[in-house]
């Protein structure tokens, strides 16, 4: 039998797919009416009525607490006894007594002096002079009235200047000292001053005529009257 269905042919088989389908349209067909007809009339049957909520149930209340356990009666803590008080002596303090110890005793050593510098050479013995420095002209006019200094006058001083005059080989002062003072220095500054600029000498001379520097003594008196 299974060896003759195996054999059947294709048109066999789409047959019974048509007839099976067929059934089944049928079947549902039926069952459709049937079911609609079935609930119209339960729903007909069917009674209406009001659906009341029920009341909520009642709160429920706790318990109250069950009372606390008996506790024993507790004991007072002994009572503990604090240890004597032990009395430590203080020992006495040290006295640090400190010894000054002297200070060294320091002997400098003598330090010899250095030798002194040698002296220095004198200075060469001044030529021989065999003529002495002589002036040229009258030196009283340079100390006139137009060469008394201004505060000489308003003050009224007088008096006597000597200065050690230097006499070059040309015959110029070249340097001035006063060795007495007139007690004004105005007129002690003047005559150095104009001793360098206006008084002319000739030069003194040694042995063999040539001309050597020199000194010469100058007074110079300073009056109001005679101006």
């Amino acid at each position: 039998m299974a060896y003759a269905d195996q054999k059947a042919g294709p048109g066999r088989i789409v047959a019974i797919a048509v007839v099976a389908l067929l059934h089944v349209l049928i079947g549902y067909a039926f069952i459709s009416g049937l079911a609609y007809k079935y609930v119209k009339k339960q729903v007909e049957d069917l009674d209406t009525f009001d659906i009341v909520e029920p009341p909520p149930p009642p709160e429920e209340v706790p318990p109250p607490p069950p009372p606390p356990p008996d506790q024993p009666p507790q004991s007072p803590p002994p009572v503990v006894t604090p240890p004597p008080i032990v009395r430590v002596q203080t020992p006495p303090p040290v006295v640090i007594q400190s010894v000054t110890t002297p200070p060294p005793t320091y002997n400098p050593v003598p330090v010899a002096a250095p030798p002194a510098p040698p002296a220095p050479p004198a200075p060469p013995a001044p030529p021989a002079i065999s003529k002495k420095a002589g002036l040229k002209g009258n030196p009283g006019q340079f100390f006139g009235r137009d060469a008394y200094p201004p505060s000489a006058v308003r003050e009224g001083a007088e008096g006597r200047v000597s200065a050690k005059l230097t006499v070059g080989t040309d015959g110029r002062v070249t340097d001035c000292v006063v060795t007495s003072s007139s007690g004004n220095s105005a007129l002690d500054q003047t005559t150095c001053r104009i001793s360098k600029s206006r008084v002319r000498f000739t030069p003194a001379q040694d042995a063999a005529g040539n001309p050597v520097a020199s000194t010469y003594p100058l007074s110079v008196t300073w009056k109001l009257e005679d101006q």
